[in-house]
């Protein structure tokens, strides 16, 4: 059976990636920071799924953890076949008021801890005879929005060609997904606040409404299977065509 990791495996994204997968037979392994959420969510999809699914506390800003994150799957099932790089964070948006604190701290989770992982992953994905690497960056890259955020966005879709491009002889994929906003719990609040905003995005979307947790799966589910099998170094926007250039009235 083949094994999938799942980063921010507790959160909306993650969560409805994890159960995606399973779904599609995956093991999967959800590492989080919020453990107990992380455990309900694996617990569910052991029930439903049929399928075994474990839960992981992760903090990603400790690089020295990671390779004891891989070994642990090593460990256990004795292969990787898929890591999903979805955990991340916002913030530094405005040029004037970027502190270097929070600078680092969104390259380091959205960026190096991505590189980090798969620098670690791919020994057991070789060994495992492939894989598939799919990072969640998003649309952004596209507009620009926040200068930390973006900034790290269009890194990890670089990581995601450059690695592309040196693992395709071992039979491992790297793709990205670039979702735009979207209707989750984390930006319930955000919505309910500034309403305009989300009706801004939807007059941008030709598909009129805001994108899910469960597109984003989907996607990555997509990317993750050998359906995908001939894709790699590449960029699949999951934002309802947001990603197009506006066209005139």
């Amino acid at each position: 059976m083949k094994v999938a990791l799942i980063t921010g495996g507790a959160g909306a994204i993650g969560a409805a990636t994890a159960r995606m997968l399973a779904q599609d037979g995956f093991s999967v392994v959800l590492a989080d920071v919020e453990s107990e959420r992380g455990q309900a969510v694996a617990d569910d999809i052991r029930k439903t799924c049929k399928v075994e699914a474990i839960a992981k506390k992760a903090d990603l800003y400790d690089l020295d953890s990671l390779k004891p994150l891989i070994d642990s799957i090593e460990d256990q099932f004795g292969r990787l076949d898929c890591l999903v790089n979805n955990a991340g964070r916002t913030g530094a948006s405005k040029i004037d008021a970027v502190e270097m604190e929070e600078w680092n701290a969104i390259l380091a989770l959205n960026l190096t801890a991505p590189m980090r992982l798969c620098q670690h992953a791919v020994p057991l994905m070789r060994a495992s005879g492939g894989g598939s690497i799919i990072n969640v960056a998003s649309r952004v890259y596209l507009s620009g929005t926040g200068v930390g955020y973006t900034s790290s966005k269009i890194g990890l879709i670089g990581l995601t060609k450059a690695l592309a491009a040196q693992l395709g002889k071992d039979r491992i994929r790297v793709n990205a997904v670039a979702p735009s906003f979207l209707n989750t719990p984390f930006n319930k609040k955000i919505v309910e606040e500034n309403s305009a905003l989300a009706d801004g995005f939807r007059k941008i979307t030709p598909l009129g409404r805001l994108g899910t947790p469960e597109d984003v799966a989907g996607a990555i589910a997509f990317l993750a299977s050998d359906r995908a099998s001939f894709i790699t170094g590449d960029v699949l926007h999951v934002c309802g065509g947001s990603q197009l250039a506006p066209q005139p009235a």
